[in-house]
């Protein structure tokens, strides 16, 4: 999220908010001295499981007329995100802008992490592409989240993002993340909320092509898990979400658009990714 990093952000107008909703680690704030952008580091005692209330606690903190919102903070972005997205917000004035959701590894990290995957070998892949150096060879030791699909592309319609750019005032009309997804982990409480914000009166969904946003391991609720133990979690959240919305789908049918580039012979996720 650096300036140096984000393309066309020397001058740009954005702050960072860091919420801590329990770590057992206090974060280190010497891990973003070098972003020189403001970051304003929010820690919530006797934290509540799931993230809902610490998204909300940021987004009334937040000063600016767009959010970027980021349930899970362990992800690394490719460096066109902010200016593809607020390209998207100069297109489409109630855009609600997805960016696509990868793991670093080979495989989705259920199945990695099984085979033996980790935090040594995920150092080892992103030191191997020299990155931070250039943010798009991200693609080359990345795998998309296909959700039980056995093939991706960039047209495939998402029904979440762990990197999702919003209007405050949006955000607000929408009343938030949904407080009552209170399940570790939040539940469908990402899902909730994309698909409220893109099927509200005049939104434009809108998806990112090339850039993406890479899950790192940490130990995640349903992604770093075994896929007995995501299988069993997503069951119970299928059935909280039944309750609170009366059985219905999770998905929005509005129709959604797209811009972007393809950056990298590896970001043709289509010729990589077959069924």
């Amino acid at each position: 999220m650096s300036r140096t990093y984000q393309q066309q952000a020397e001058n740009l107008d954005y702050e960072i908010i860091v919420v801590d909703n329990g770590s057992p680690i206090p974060l280190d704030e010497n891990s973003w001295r070098h972003i020189n952008a403001p970051v304003t580091l929010i820690r919530i005692e006797n934290a509540h499981p799931s993230p809902a209330m610490a998204i909300n606690t940021a987004a009334e903190v937040a000063r600016g007329e767009w959010l970027c919102l980021m349930v899970d903070g362990a992800h690394v972005l490719t460096p066109g995100v902010f200016q593809f997205a607020l390209a998207a917000g100069r297109a489409f004035a109630e855009a609600v802008v997805a960016v696509r959701y990868f793991f670093l590894g080979p495989d989705e990290q259920n199945h990695s992490i099984a085979n033996g995957y980790c935090q040594a070998e995920e150092d080892s892949l992103l030191d191997s592409i020299q990155w931070p150096a250039d943010g798009y060879r991200l693609f080359e030791i990345g795998t998309p989240f296909r959700a039980g699909a056995t093939s991706a592309n960039w047209l495939h319609k998402m029904f979440e993002s762990n990197c999702l750019f919003i209007r405050r005032s949006r955000f607000e009309t929408l009343g938030g993340m949904d407080k009552d997804f209170d399940l570790p982990g939040g539940g469908f409480v990402n899902l909730d909320f994309y698909k409220r914000a893109s099927d509200s009166e005049g939104a434009t969904p809108v998806q990112l092509i090339g850039e993406g946003s890479f899950h790192q391991i940490h130990g995640g609720t349903t992604t770093n898990v075994t896929m007995e133990q995501r299988q069993n979690r997503t069951k119970t959240y299928q059935k909280q979400y039944d309750k609170l919305r009366s059985n219905a789908s999770v998905t929005s049918n509005t129709p959604v658009m797209y811009m972007g580039h393809l950056p990298s012979e590896r970001s043709r996720i289509h010729r990589y990714f077959k069924g």
